[in-house]
Protein backbone atom coordinates (compact mmCIF):
# COMPACT_ATOMS: atom_id res chain seq x y z
CA UNK A 1 0.00 0.00 0.00
CA UNK A 2 1.19 3.51 -0.75
CA UNK A 3 1.72 5.86 2.19
CA UNK A 4 -1.82 6.74 3.32
CA UNK A 5 -0.71 9.92 5.06
CA UNK A 6 -1.67 13.12 3.24
CA UNK A 7 1.24 14.67 1.38
CA UNK A 8 1.38 17.87 3.40
CA UNK A 9 2.10 15.91 6.63
CA UNK A 10 4.64 13.39 5.37
CA UNK A 11 7.63 15.40 6.50
CA UNK A 12 6.66 15.38 10.16
CA UNK A 13 6.58 11.84 11.54
CA UNK A 14 7.23 11.27 15.26
CA UNK A 15 8.08 14.42 17.19
CA UNK A 16 11.61 14.87 18.45
CA UNK A 17 10.22 15.00 22.00
CA UNK A 18 8.71 11.53 21.71
CA UNK A 19 11.90 10.19 20.11
CA UNK A 20 14.21 11.60 22.78
CA UNK A 21 11.97 10.67 25.72
CA UNK A 22 11.72 7.11 24.38
CA UNK A 23 15.50 7.06 24.06
CA UNK A 24 15.85 8.21 27.66
CA UNK A 25 13.57 5.43 28.90
CA UNK A 26 15.25 2.77 26.78
CA UNK A 27 18.76 3.70 27.91
CA UNK A 28 18.03 4.75 31.49
CA UNK A 29 19.42 8.20 30.75
CA UNK A 30 18.61 11.44 32.52
CA UNK A 31 16.01 13.23 30.42
CA UNK A 32 16.96 16.89 29.96
CA UNK A 33 15.21 16.88 26.60
CA UNK A 34 11.45 17.25 26.91
CA UNK A 35 10.32 20.30 28.88
CA UNK A 36 8.31 18.91 31.76
CA UNK A 37 9.09 19.38 35.46
CA UNK A 38 9.68 16.45 37.81
CA UNK A 39 7.78 18.05 40.69
CA UNK A 40 4.09 18.93 41.04
CA UNK A 41 2.27 22.24 41.11
CA UNK A 42 0.67 23.96 44.13
CA UNK A 43 -1.01 21.48 46.46
CA UNK A 44 -4.22 23.47 46.88
CA UNK A 45 -4.69 23.66 43.12
CA UNK A 46 -4.17 19.91 42.77
CA UNK A 47 -6.69 19.33 45.54
CA UNK A 48 -9.18 21.58 43.74
CA UNK A 49 -9.00 19.23 40.75
CA UNK A 50 -9.63 16.23 42.98
CA UNK A 51 -12.56 17.91 44.68
CA UNK A 52 -14.01 18.94 41.31
CA UNK A 53 -14.04 15.28 40.24
CA UNK A 54 -15.64 14.22 43.52
CA UNK A 55 -18.21 16.99 43.24
CA UNK A 56 -19.35 15.71 39.85
CA UNK A 57 -17.63 18.00 37.33
CA UNK A 58 -17.16 15.03 35.01
CA UNK A 59 -19.42 15.78 32.05
CA UNK A 60 -19.04 18.14 29.11
CA UNK A 61 -18.37 21.71 30.25
CA UNK A 62 -19.42 24.63 28.01
CA UNK A 63 -17.58 24.76 24.70
CA UNK A 64 -15.92 28.14 25.39
CA UNK A 65 -14.77 26.93 28.81
CA UNK A 66 -16.22 26.96 32.30
CA UNK A 67 -17.25 30.49 33.37
CA UNK A 68 -15.02 30.35 36.47
CA UNK A 69 -11.89 29.92 34.35
CA UNK A 70 -12.84 32.48 31.73
CA UNK A 71 -13.47 35.01 34.49
CA UNK A 72 -10.17 34.16 36.17
CA UNK A 73 -8.29 34.62 32.88
CA UNK A 74 -10.04 37.96 32.42
CA UNK A 75 -8.98 39.12 35.90
CA UNK A 76 -5.42 37.85 35.37
CA UNK A 77 -4.90 39.75 32.13
CA UNK A 78 -6.43 42.92 33.56
CA UNK A 79 -4.30 42.77 36.72
CA UNK A 80 -1.00 41.90 35.05
CA UNK A 81 -1.17 43.58 31.67
CA UNK A 82 -3.96 46.14 31.81
CA UNK A 83 -5.82 44.22 29.09
CA UNK A 84 -9.54 43.60 29.42
CA UNK A 85 -11.10 40.70 27.53
CA UNK A 86 -14.80 39.97 27.83
CA UNK A 87 -15.07 36.48 29.36
CA UNK A 88 -18.24 35.96 27.33
CA UNK A 89 -16.88 36.18 23.80
CA UNK A 90 -13.21 37.19 23.91
CA UNK A 91 -11.81 34.22 25.87
CA UNK A 92 -11.78 30.59 24.71
CA UNK A 93 -10.44 27.67 26.76
CA UNK A 94 -8.47 25.11 24.74
CA UNK A 95 -6.70 21.78 25.22
CA UNK A 96 -3.35 23.39 25.86
CA UNK A 97 -1.64 26.17 23.95
CA UNK A 98 -0.77 23.74 21.16
CA UNK A 99 -4.44 23.44 20.28
CA UNK A 100 -4.89 27.18 20.73
CA UNK A 101 -2.22 27.97 18.15
CA UNK A 102 -3.43 25.25 15.78
CA UNK A 103 -7.04 26.39 15.97
CA UNK A 104 -6.01 29.98 15.29
CA UNK A 105 -3.86 29.07 12.28
CA UNK A 106 -6.52 26.76 10.84
CA UNK A 107 -9.20 29.38 11.34
CA UNK A 108 -7.30 32.33 9.90
CA UNK A 109 -5.28 30.93 7.00
CA UNK A 110 -6.52 29.90 3.56
CA UNK A 111 -4.44 27.51 1.43
CA UNK A 112 -1.51 29.45 0.01
CA UNK A 113 -1.54 32.12 2.72
CA UNK A 114 1.78 32.75 4.44
CA UNK A 115 2.70 32.62 8.11
CA UNK A 116 5.84 34.32 9.40
CA UNK A 117 7.47 32.51 12.33
CA UNK A 118 10.77 32.99 14.11
CA UNK A 119 13.07 29.99 13.77
CA UNK A 120 13.98 27.94 15.69
CA UNK A 121 10.33 27.36 16.54
CA UNK A 122 8.26 24.85 18.49
CA UNK A 123 7.64 21.98 16.10
CA UNK A 124 3.83 22.14 16.19
CA UNK A 125 3.90 25.52 14.43
CA UNK A 126 5.11 24.08 11.15
CA UNK A 127 2.62 21.22 11.41
CA UNK A 128 -0.30 23.60 12.02
CA UNK A 129 0.72 25.71 9.03
CA UNK A 130 0.97 22.59 6.86
CA UNK A 131 -2.45 21.35 8.01
CA UNK A 132 -3.92 24.69 6.94
CA UNK A 133 -2.32 24.37 3.52
CA UNK A 134 -0.46 27.59 4.25
CA UNK A 135 3.21 28.42 3.69
CA UNK A 136 5.73 29.03 6.49
CA UNK A 137 8.07 31.99 6.07
CA UNK A 138 10.86 31.68 8.66
CA UNK A 139 12.81 34.59 10.13
CA UNK A 140 15.96 33.33 11.80
CA UNK A 141 16.97 34.24 15.35
CA UNK A 142 20.75 34.45 15.68
CA UNK A 143 22.98 35.01 18.71
CA UNK A 144 24.10 38.60 19.15
CA UNK A 145 26.00 39.57 22.30
CA UNK A 146 24.87 36.46 24.13
CA UNK A 147 21.14 36.43 23.23
CA UNK A 148 19.15 35.41 20.19
CA UNK A 149 17.49 38.14 18.15
CA UNK A 150 16.31 38.85 14.61
CA UNK A 151 17.33 41.27 11.90
CA UNK A 152 14.46 43.76 11.36
CA UNK A 153 15.31 43.90 7.66
CA UNK A 154 14.85 40.13 7.37
CA UNK A 155 11.51 40.40 9.16
CA UNK A 156 10.31 43.08 6.74
CA UNK A 157 11.55 41.08 3.75
CA UNK A 158 9.54 38.04 4.87
CA UNK A 159 6.21 39.84 4.44
CA UNK A 160 4.50 39.66 1.08
CA UNK A 161 1.06 39.96 -0.54
CA UNK A 162 -0.03 36.51 0.75
CA UNK A 163 1.18 37.02 4.33
CA UNK A 164 -1.69 36.59 6.75
CA UNK A 165 -0.23 35.85 10.21
CA UNK A 166 2.88 36.54 12.26
CA UNK A 167 3.43 33.83 14.87
CA UNK A 168 5.30 35.21 17.90
CA UNK A 169 6.61 33.10 20.78
CA UNK A 170 8.01 35.09 23.70
CA UNK A 171 9.49 34.06 26.08
CA UNK A 172 10.94 31.99 23.28
CA UNK A 173 11.40 28.23 23.15
CA UNK A 174 14.07 26.99 22.48
CA UNK A 175 16.43 29.99 22.65
CA UNK A 176 15.26 31.49 25.97
CA UNK A 177 14.99 34.96 24.43
CA UNK A 178 12.39 37.37 25.79
CA UNK A 179 11.64 39.90 23.09
CA UNK A 180 12.44 43.47 24.05
CA UNK A 181 10.08 46.38 23.59
CA UNK A 182 12.13 47.47 20.57
CA UNK A 183 11.80 44.02 18.97
CA UNK A 184 8.06 43.96 19.66
CA UNK A 185 7.75 47.44 18.12
CA UNK A 186 9.24 46.06 14.89
CA UNK A 187 6.73 43.21 14.85
CA UNK A 188 3.82 45.55 15.62
CA UNK A 189 4.87 47.94 12.86
CA UNK A 190 4.99 45.11 10.35
CA UNK A 191 1.53 43.89 11.39
CA UNK A 192 0.02 47.33 11.02
CA UNK A 193 1.72 48.17 7.72
CA UNK A 194 0.65 44.88 6.11
CA UNK A 195 -2.67 44.41 7.94
CA UNK A 196 -1.51 41.16 9.55
CA UNK A 197 -2.85 39.19 12.49
CA UNK A 198 -0.43 38.29 15.28
CA UNK A 199 -0.81 34.92 16.99
CA UNK A 200 1.23 34.93 20.19
CA UNK A 201 2.38 31.93 22.21
CA UNK A 202 3.02 33.17 25.75
CA UNK A 203 3.10 29.93 27.75
CA UNK A 204 6.25 31.03 29.61
CA UNK A 205 4.80 34.46 30.41
CA UNK A 206 5.57 34.21 34.15
CA UNK A 207 8.87 32.33 33.85
CA UNK A 208 11.37 35.11 33.16
CA UNK A 209 14.62 35.75 35.02
CA UNK A 210 17.02 38.47 36.11
CA UNK A 211 14.21 41.00 36.35
CA UNK A 212 13.42 40.73 32.63
CA UNK A 213 9.80 41.71 31.92
CA UNK A 214 7.50 39.85 29.58
CA UNK A 215 5.55 42.38 27.51
CA UNK A 216 2.55 40.96 25.62
CA UNK A 217 2.41 42.15 22.02
CA UNK A 218 -1.28 42.97 22.50
CA UNK A 219 -0.36 45.76 24.95
CA UNK A 220 1.36 47.77 22.21
CA UNK A 221 -0.62 50.57 20.54
CA UNK A 222 -2.85 49.28 17.76
CA UNK A 223 -2.20 45.60 18.52
CA UNK A 224 -5.02 44.44 20.79
CA UNK A 225 -7.46 44.45 17.90
CA UNK A 226 -5.20 42.30 15.69
CA UNK A 227 -3.67 39.88 18.22
CA UNK A 228 -4.72 36.37 19.21
CA UNK A 229 -3.04 35.74 22.58
CA UNK A 230 -2.49 32.12 23.62
CA UNK A 231 -1.14 30.70 26.85
CA UNK A 232 -1.70 27.80 29.22
CA UNK A 233 -1.48 26.58 32.79
CA UNK A 234 1.01 23.81 32.08
CA UNK A 235 4.27 25.73 32.45
CA UNK A 236 2.99 28.38 34.85
CA UNK A 237 1.76 25.86 37.43
CA UNK A 238 3.94 22.81 36.60
CA UNK A 239 0.95 20.77 35.38
CA UNK A 240 1.93 20.09 31.77
CA UNK A 241 -0.22 16.95 31.68
CA UNK A 242 -3.42 18.91 32.31
CA UNK A 243 -3.35 20.45 28.82
CA UNK A 244 -5.44 23.47 29.78
CA UNK A 245 -4.84 26.56 27.65
CA UNK A 246 -6.67 29.58 26.35
CA UNK A 247 -7.09 32.15 23.63
CA UNK A 248 -7.78 35.83 24.28
CA UNK A 249 -8.51 38.37 21.57
CA UNK A 250 -11.10 40.37 19.69
CA UNK A 251 -14.47 38.62 19.52
CA UNK A 252 -14.33 38.02 15.76
CA UNK A 253 -10.90 36.35 15.95
CA UNK A 254 -11.83 34.25 18.98
CA UNK A 255 -15.08 33.23 17.29
CA UNK A 256 -13.12 32.11 14.22
CA UNK A 257 -10.79 29.98 16.36
CA UNK A 258 -13.74 28.51 18.27
CA UNK A 259 -15.40 27.50 15.01
CA UNK A 260 -12.38 25.28 14.33
CA UNK A 261 -11.71 24.23 17.92
CA UNK A 262 -15.22 22.84 18.41
CA UNK A 263 -14.49 20.23 15.73
CA UNK A 264 -11.05 19.34 17.13
CA UNK A 265 -11.78 18.62 20.80
CA UNK A 266 -15.09 20.44 21.37
CA UNK A 267 -14.14 21.30 24.94
CA UNK A 268 -11.43 20.84 27.59
CA UNK A 269 -11.66 18.74 30.77
CA UNK A 270 -13.80 20.43 33.43
CA UNK A 271 -11.88 19.43 36.61
CA UNK A 272 -8.63 20.92 35.32
CA UNK A 273 -10.41 24.10 34.27
CA UNK A 274 -11.84 24.61 37.75
CA UNK A 275 -8.45 23.93 39.31
CA UNK A 276 -6.67 26.35 36.98
CA UNK A 277 -9.24 29.02 37.83
CA UNK A 278 -8.24 28.55 41.46
CA UNK A 279 -4.57 28.75 40.47
CA UNK A 280 -4.90 32.01 38.57
CA UNK A 281 -6.77 33.61 41.46
CA UNK A 282 -4.84 32.23 44.43
CA UNK A 283 -1.50 30.63 43.50
CA UNK A 284 0.57 33.28 41.73
CA UNK A 285 2.76 33.72 44.81
CA UNK A 286 3.63 30.05 44.34
CA UNK A 287 4.46 30.83 40.70
CA UNK A 288 6.79 33.65 41.70
CA UNK A 289 8.64 31.27 44.04
CA UNK A 290 8.84 28.79 41.17
CA UNK A 291 10.37 31.47 38.97
CA UNK A 292 13.10 32.17 41.55
CA UNK A 293 13.75 28.44 41.88
CA UNK A 294 14.00 28.02 38.10
CA UNK A 295 16.43 30.93 37.88
CA UNK A 296 18.67 29.09 40.34
CA UNK A 297 18.33 25.86 38.37
CA UNK A 298 19.18 27.71 35.17
CA UNK A 299 22.38 28.98 36.74
CA UNK A 300 23.18 25.51 38.09
CA UNK A 301 22.83 23.83 34.71
CA UNK A 302 24.46 26.65 32.73
CA UNK A 303 27.54 26.55 34.94
CA UNK A 304 27.80 22.78 34.58
CA UNK A 305 27.39 22.90 30.81
CA UNK A 306 30.07 25.59 30.54
CA UNK A 307 32.42 23.51 32.67
CA UNK A 308 31.76 20.52 30.40
CA UNK A 309 32.87 22.58 27.40
CA UNK A 310 29.64 23.76 25.80
CA UNK A 311 29.18 27.36 24.73
CA UNK A 312 26.13 28.39 26.75
CA UNK A 313 23.55 31.06 25.93
CA UNK A 314 22.05 32.29 29.19
CA UNK A 315 18.24 32.33 28.77
CA UNK A 316 16.10 35.22 30.02
CA UNK A 317 13.07 32.93 30.29
CA UNK A 318 11.53 29.47 29.68
CA UNK A 319 12.78 26.05 30.86
CA UNK A 320 15.72 25.76 28.46
CA UNK A 321 19.40 26.45 27.96
CA UNK A 322 20.59 26.66 24.37
CA UNK A 323 24.16 25.47 23.76
CA UNK A 324 26.67 25.44 20.91
CA UNK A 325 28.38 22.04 20.66
CA UNK A 326 31.29 23.04 18.42
CA UNK A 327 33.74 23.87 21.25
CA UNK A 328 33.51 20.16 22.17
CA UNK A 329 34.41 19.12 18.63
CA UNK A 330 30.89 18.14 17.54
CA UNK A 331 29.12 19.67 14.56
CA UNK A 332 25.83 17.77 14.21
CA UNK A 333 23.39 18.21 17.08
CA UNK A 334 21.03 15.46 15.94
CA UNK A 335 23.83 12.93 15.76
CA UNK A 336 25.14 14.02 19.15
CA UNK A 337 21.68 13.85 20.75
CA UNK A 338 21.30 10.26 19.57
CA UNK A 339 24.77 9.35 20.86
CA UNK A 340 24.60 11.30 24.12
CA UNK A 341 22.98 8.46 26.11
CA UNK A 342 25.91 6.17 25.36
CA UNK A 343 28.49 8.94 25.72
CA UNK A 344 27.17 10.47 28.94
CA UNK A 345 23.86 8.92 30.01
CA UNK A 346 21.94 12.13 29.30
CA UNK A 347 19.26 13.02 26.75
CA UNK A 348 18.92 16.48 25.17
CA UNK A 349 17.08 17.84 22.15
CA UNK A 350 18.84 18.86 18.92
CA UNK A 351 17.74 22.35 18.01
CA UNK A 352 18.15 21.86 14.25
CA UNK A 353 14.76 20.09 14.09
CA UNK A 354 13.11 23.42 14.98
CA UNK A 355 14.40 25.15 11.82
CA UNK A 356 12.89 25.26 8.35
CA UNK A 357 16.52 25.24 7.24
CA UNK A 358 18.15 22.75 9.65
CA UNK A 359 21.68 23.68 8.63
CA UNK A 360 21.24 27.00 10.44
CA UNK A 361 20.82 25.24 13.77
CA UNK A 362 22.90 22.12 13.26
CA UNK A 363 25.40 23.06 15.95
CA UNK A 364 22.88 23.83 18.72
CA UNK A 365 21.51 21.48 21.39
CA UNK A 366 18.86 22.36 23.99
CA UNK A 367 18.86 21.22 27.61
CA UNK A 368 15.92 21.56 30.05
CA UNK A 369 16.55 22.76 33.61
CA UNK A 370 13.03 22.27 35.03
CA UNK A 371 14.30 19.34 37.09
CA UNK A 372 15.24 18.70 40.71
CA UNK A 373 18.68 19.99 41.72
CA UNK A 374 20.05 16.51 42.32
CA UNK A 375 18.97 15.46 38.81
CA UNK A 376 20.71 18.49 37.29
CA UNK A 377 23.86 17.82 39.34
CA UNK A 378 24.00 14.18 38.25
CA UNK A 379 23.46 15.17 34.61
CA UNK A 380 26.24 17.74 34.80
CA UNK A 381 28.57 15.17 36.37
CA UNK A 382 27.88 12.80 33.50
CA UNK A 383 28.25 15.45 30.81
CA UNK A 384 31.71 16.28 32.13
CA UNK A 385 32.83 13.09 30.37
CA UNK A 386 32.43 14.84 27.02
CA UNK A 387 35.43 17.05 27.69
CA UNK A 388 37.68 14.00 27.64
CA UNK A 389 36.42 13.16 24.15
CA UNK A 390 37.24 16.52 22.59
Amino acid sequence: MNDPLVTRMRGFGTTIFAEMSTLALRTGSINLGQGFPDTDGPAAMLERAVSAIREGANQYPPGPGVPELRQAICAHHKDHYGLFFDPDGEILVTVGATEAVAAAILALCEPGDEVIAFEPYYDSYAASVALAGAVLRPVTLRPVEGRFTFDPAELRAAAGPRTRVVLVNSPHNPTGTVFTRAELDEIALLCQEHDLIAVTDEVYEHLTFDGVEHVPLATLPGMRERTVMTSSAGKTFSVTGWKTGWICGPAELVRAAQTVKQFLTFTAAAPWQLAVAHGLRHELDWVFRLRADLESKRDRLAAGLSAAGFEVYRPAGTYFVQTDIRPLGFTDGLALARELPSLAGVVAVPTQVFYARPERGRHFVRFAFCKRDEVIDEAVSRLARLGALS
